[in-house]
């Protein structure tokens, strides 16, 4: 089993020789911190918007090396954050405004990979949510419900019944489930591999192994060099608290993943799992899948949560026990993949701002704005959030600048050792939670809603 060089996914593909770095001071009109897929989609907006501006994206590894090559693989509608706090400021119909938007944006990554030639193996087959207990499926209940307080109806997500879910796939346990055709399959560095070289086609210059220490208005300091721009854009998502001044401002939270080897075609005929619909459940310490264009089942979850001080991992290696908990979590919903190996592991981080909904900002007096704090949910959100981005940057007034995510005033993390006793003290919470649940609690452990409490989700 491999365990880390940053991913299965970049295995797969190869990890990219890098692009040159930055060499000395330059001028430009727009400086981007972090070659991922917020910096690149927006990087690409803003170039077809207007052609003429000189576009630079600084990035510390290579395009791609954080979040955008290494998720679950999920281009869904899901919201990155609570409907009710975006429902505080701008009501019921920004909600709605928001979680269309999101929809929307599925399908245009798919029609954006289509017209640029990116194949990234997107299959838009929906997304199913499995419930395997009795207090699970109270949880999954819980959000329909609360989807149709807030006006969402069955066009976006609607409930199964265990015969209906057996149509799709079995799952060992499950009793219920909900479906939501708003989401795809995609490859994740083929698809961030492949905006970054949209992004060059349209004249944007991507500046690789250059690591930015410091922004200011009107200026990136990097350890190459500096970078002067009118338009500083930061889109460092779970890498931004390795910036000066922004270790309180997002929380990077650790997810790991596994991948099997290729499966039989025996075991698929068991799993009943034919097309290519993501899989997720209702637990409190939930886990994400998918079937990969070639046969493997890729599962991720939460290993260690949080790493003392904002600290990430080194080049994707996560822990043994991540694994071997993964690799337990795949097998109970999957027993027939008992026999099967995993052929990788790895881990990464994501953004958590303390209010857990995500945000997209610009100030034009200072020039300085930014996009990110998606909470594991980012993979639609990035190019819904760098459309955004490049509108407030041109001062473009939009649908998409009127959102309820659009300059959310938010409040810092605590500093150590509060951030790291609140966080392992949720994660725990909620594992216990899922262990009563899973003894066979009729009902959510009141403990996952403590931790809740606890941090602010």
């Amino acid at each position: 089993m491999i365990n880390g060089g940053v991913s299965f996914w970049w295995d797969q593909v190869g990890v990219p020789v890098p692009r040159p770095g930055l060499d000395g001071d330059l001028d430009c009109d727009v400086c981007i911190v972090g070659g991922g897929l917020t910096g690149l989609w927006t990087a690409y907006t803003l170039a077809a918007l207007d052609p003429g501006l000189d576009i630079v994206v600084l990035e510390a590894q290579f395009a791609g090396f954080g979040a955008s090559g290494r998720n679950g693989g999920w281009l869904s509608a899901e919201l990155s954050g609570s409907k009710e706090r975006y429902g505080a400021t701008h009501g019921r119909d920004g909600v709605l405004a928001l979680v269309r938007a999101m929809e929307q944006a599925v399908d245009d990554v798919i029609d954006v990979c289509r017209d640029e030639g990116i194949d990234a193996d997107i299959v838009k087959n929906g997304v199913l949510y499995v419930a395997r207990s009795p207090a699970q499926l109270v949880r999954l209940r819980e959000g329909l419900a609360s989807d149709a307080h807030w006006g969402i109806g069955e066009e976006h997500q609607v409930e199964l019944g265990t015969a209906e879910l057996a149509e799709r796939l079995h799952v060992d346990h499950a009793v219920g489930a909900t479906f939501s055709p708003h989401c795809a399959r995609v490859h994740p560095a083929r698809l961030v591999a492949g905006i970054a070289a949209a992004a060059e086609r349209r004249g944007v210059r991507i500046l690789e192994r250059t690591r930015a220490t410091r922004i200011d208005a009107g200026v990136v300091t990097t350890d190459r060099g500096r970078v002067r721009a009118p338009s500083i854009l930061r889109c460092l998502e779970g890498y931004t608290a390795g910036l000066r001044g922004q270790r309180r401002t997002w929380l990077p939270m650790n997810s790991a993943m596994i991948v099997t080897e290729p499966l039989p075609d025996s075991v698929w005929s068991e799993i009943g799992w034919s097309g290519a619909e993501l899989l997720g459940d209702n637990a409190n310490a939930y886990c994400y899948a998918q079937r990969t264009a070639d046969g493997r089942i890729a599962l991720g979850g939460r290993g260690i949560p949080y790493r003392f001080g904002s600290r990430t991992d080194v080049e994707g290696q996560t822990q043994e026990w991540t694994v071997e908990s993964l690799t337990g979590i795949l097998h109970d919903l999957f027993p027939a993949t008992r026999q099967a190996a995993v052929a990788h592991a790895w881990c990464g981080v994501l953004g958590v701002p303390r209010d857990w909904c995500a945000s997209v900002s610009y100030d034009p007096s200072s020039g300085l704005g930014w996009a990110g704090g998606y909470v594991g949910s980012g993979l639609t959100t990035t190019h819904l959030a760098g459309r955004t981005l490049a509108d407030l940057v041109l001062g473009r007034d939009t649908d998409l600048t009127a959102l309820p995510w659009v300059n959310r005033d938010v409040r810092r993390w605590e500093p150590e050792p509060l951030r790291w006793l609140g966080v392992r003290a949720m994660y725990g919470l909620y594992r216990e939670a899922d262990r009563r649940e899973d003894k066979g609690l009729d009902r959510p452990s009141r403990l996952a809603r403590i931790g809740d409490r606890l941090t602010g989700r």
